[in-house]
């Protein structure tokens, strides 16, 4: 993993940093270039406003003298011009060789002069150059012919001055550059770095996750913004697998527990039965009903394993046409009627004695009155009491499961619908038939929701839409069954 955060620091760095740096360097040189030119640019007005204000309007006089007028002209120009500091000017012939300048010494005369050149060549009869002189000085020219081209005037100066202040400025430029990029570096880099070390702290904990260690948490310390956000979301999954992790392996020790109980009383009966052979009808009868029985529990864990899995696939299917509720309420009763007797318990059964019709699947609605009327008996104790009780409200029936028995813990009541929890591990069940009826009344359009005081019982309220119902004139008494 320091690879890959070497990796991510080297890519910041090769890419926005890098970016950024050439960006800036692209800004700082159009900057430094806009100010080159802006100092050429002055030094050449310079010359030019020299050139076009004073040349012709001096010279005139002396053009159509003779040459020793001329060459007198150009000596008072040179004594009389006031800007010798700053510029050199060089007064040309006819012939563009040089007559005498400003300096005093004696002008070179195989000097190279290209603006004179572009003088002759220009309609404006001006000519500029920048370059070194022979001893290497850098300069900048303007020529300017005279009226019917009797001669020139040459302004010539140095771009020393100007060159050392753009070469400070370009300095002053570089200098700030690097400031800024390292005020970038500073307070981007430390901020990379940070986000690295916490996906690998995330990437290492995915890893002990990936490698069973369900106990691996995401240390937040350090983290912030987005990061920690993901690192607590991340440690939230990680509770939540550890959590499907751990009901996983109930469900597993479970469900084998179920399973190894009957298939162990379908082996013993059969073997029973074979030995006996026909001895012992009677003995054989009641093996035979019994391992019809234990098929029929394996059967029914097996249907509801079946249906969790499509409800896990999104992939129950209801038929779904107008039924009569309370008839499919009447049928789970008398199913499991019998088997409330045989284990010690009353049942008390109230619900109206009209029919309430709605649209369901009459099969999966009285899955879930069996199942829950299953677990009223399979959680209660000897003596104990089965209630079942019904009402119509407006367009709702609401009908209630009580049972009598040990109840559930505060903390566990949010539990009991979630797959493969059991409140009471002591009792029989996979743990995931409330999550199917729960899942079967919410396809339906109701509500499923369970109250429970630990001692004295559970009630479990199941709420349904129903279809408008036409009540009886005359009050006619509820279908009421007791044991007692």
């Amino acid at each position: 993993m320091k690879h890959r955060r070497n990796g991510m620091n080297q890519r910041w760095l090769l890419t926005y940093f890098v970016a950024f740096a050439v960006l800036l360097a692209v800004l700082f040189s159009a900057l430094f270039i806009f100010v080159v030119n802006y100092h050429y640019q002055y030094v050449y007005a310079q010359l030019d406003t020299r050139a076009s204000d004073l040349v012709s309007s001096y010279f005139t006089p002396y053009l159509d003298g003779t040459e020793e007028s001329f060459t007198t002209g150009a000596i008072n120009f040179l004594e009389t011009f006031s800007d010798k500091s700053m510029m050199e000017v060089w007064v040309l012939d006819e012939n563009g060789q040089p007559l005498i300048s400003t300096s005093g010494f004696q002008v070179d005369r195989e000097a190279k002069m290209p603006d004179y050149d572009l003088a002759l060549h220009s309609t404006t009869e001006k000519g500029k150059w920048i370059g070194r002189l022979g001893s290497g000085e850098k300069v900048m020219a303007v020529t300017m012919l005279l009226p019917a081209k009797a001669g020139a005037v040459r302004f010539i100066s140095s771009l020393h001055n100007v060159d050392r202040q753009l070469l400070w400025f370009a300095l002053v430029i570089f200098g700030f550059a690097i400031l800024l990029l390292l005020i970038v570096w500073l307070l981007n880099y430390p901020f990379i770095r940070a986000i690295a070390r916490s996906l690998e702290r995330i990437n290492q904990t995915a890893t002990s996750l990936g490698e069973g260690d369900w106990s691996a948490r995401v240390d937040l310390e350090g983290m912030h913004d987005e990061v920690s956000d993901l690192g607590r979301s991340f440690n939230n999954m990680a509770v939540a697998l550890s959590r499907a992790e751990s009901l996983k392996n109930d469900f597993i020790s479970t469900i084998s527990h179920e399973l190894r109980t009957p298939l162990t009383a379908i082996k013993g009966w059969g073997e029973t039965i074979i030995q006996l052979g026909d001895t012992d009808p009677e003995t054989a009868s009641k093996g035979m009903n019994i391992i019809v029985s234990e098929s029929q529990r394996l059967s029914d864990m097996v249907e509801e394993l079946l249906d969790f899995s499509r409800i896990q696939n999104r992939q129950m299917k209801v038929n779904m046409t107008k039924i009569d509720i309370l008839a499919e309420l009447d049928d789970a009763v008398f199913t499991l009627k019998d088997r409330i007797l045989r284990e010690g318990l009353e049942l008390i059964y109230n619900v109206p004695h009209y029919p309430i019709p709605m649209q369901g699947d009459a099969v999966r609605i009285r899955q879930v009155f069996v199942n829950l009327i299953d677990n009223a008996i399979k959680y209660n104790e000897h003596g104990g009491k089965v209630i079942i009780l019904a009402e119509l409200r407006g367009d709702e029936l609401v009908i209630f499961f009580t049972d009598t028995g040990c109840g559930i813990a505060p903390e566990n009541i949010d539990k009991v619908k979630e797959k493969f929890f059991r409140a009471n591990s002591s009792v029989h069940g996979t743990g995931i038939g409330l999550a199917v009826a729960d899942e079967l009344v919410r396809i339906h359009g109701g509500t499923l929701e369970i109250n429970s005081v630990v001692g004295d019982g559970t009630t479990v309220t199941v709420t349904l839409p129903v279809e408008p119902v036409e009540l009886p004139e005359s009050p006619l008494p509820e279908r009421t069954r007791s044991n007692e």
